[in-house]
């Protein structure tokens, strides 16, 4: 496990915590800034339950400088074993996504509702993009020419993302019409904020803003679940020196198009544990700016 050090500040990155698992739990709260200057992105799925979001995000929002967080499905989850209700009811869709950025703007964590921040420290200037798009089945399996087509695929395989059981998207009627509204609420911000400040950014999304990274899922049409093509242009438009992205649970590097994409993820324990069985043991948080850590290459073994 490796803790963020350095002489000088550091933007950091951190991805699937799922701290109800209590090894996570622990991972999480070991993380701490090499300086008091570190700021940590967290890009989504800390966990499912609002209790273990906020615990998590207080913690980090005590340690450092300044956090910045999106959400994952699965904080969005109406999970069964959550107990929290606000005025007697179920927080679903929208009302779910809205409560928890109240928990941060408390807390001082910076959302994908918030004034995107400039990092100004190594590496930078580089303004700070926090984004919330989810995802609209468009990075569909081979073959299939709609959404029904490739759930189709992905039933008759066995594997099917279990947002198609715990996500509601309330008021949209479904996820495909919530990452529209996304998609175009987010691209007149960057268009109308990020563009004219000229300065490099630093892309924060749960998912893959491109389909490249989902090339070496194990199950191949899970990548319906891993995005959108809406966003495919958005790292050479505006500019990204970095695009920071979890989800897969494949923690590594890729580059497209000359702009480095950093999965962060720490994932399940089975996964990061077999991985360190392997001589791979996880990497959190990770540095994104200045220049990154170089990090062990290890074979791709997604969820």
């Amino acid at each position: 496990m490796a803790e963020a050090s350095g002489t000088q500040p550091s933007l950091l990155a951190v991805s699937d915590l799922h701290v109800s698992y209590p090894v996570n739990r622990a991972i999480a709260e070991r993380i701490e800034p090499g300086t008091p200057e570190d700021w940590l992105i967290v890009a989504g799925d800390v966990g499912e339950l609002i209790a273990d979001i906020e615990s998590a995000l207080r913690g980090f929002s005590e340690r450092f400088a300044k956090v910045i967080w999106v959400p994952g499905n699965h904080e969005l989850w109406s999970h069964r074993r959550e107990t929290f209700r606000l005025d007697g009811a179920e927080l679903r869709g929208e009302a779910r996504y809205r409560h928890l950025v109240g928990i941060c703007r408390r807390l001082g964590v910076v959302t994908p509702e918030d004034p995107y921040p400039v990092w100004r420290g190594a590496g930078g200037p580089a303004v700070v993009v926090p984004l919330f798009t989810l995802y609209d089945y468009s990075f569909r399996p081979e073959g299939a020419d709609s959404k029904e087509a490739g759930l189709r695929i992905a039933r008759a395989s066995g594997v099917v993302c279990t947002d198609e059981r715990w996500l509601r998207c309330d008021p949209y009627p479904g996820p495909e019409d919530w990452c529209r509204a996304r998609v175009e609420l987010s691209r007149r911000r960057l268009e109308a904020e990020v563009l004219p400040a000229g300065l490099p950014a630093v892309l924060v999304s749960h998912y893959p803003l491109i389909r490249e990274p989902t090339r070496v899922l194990r199950y191949p049409h899970f990548a319906q679940w891993c995005g959108t093509t809406e966003t495919a242009a958005w790292p050479s438009r505006y500019r990204a020196t970095a695009v920071v992205y979890g989800h897969l649970h494949i923690p590594r590097p890729i580059w497209h198009d000359g702009v480095r994409h950093e999965e962060v993820s720490l994932g399940y324990p089975r996964e990061w544990e077999h991985r360190a069985e392997l001589g791979y043991p996880p990497v959190v948080p990770r540095r994104i700016l200045p220049e990154p850590d170089s990090y062990p290459a290890w074979p791709p073994r997604p969820r």
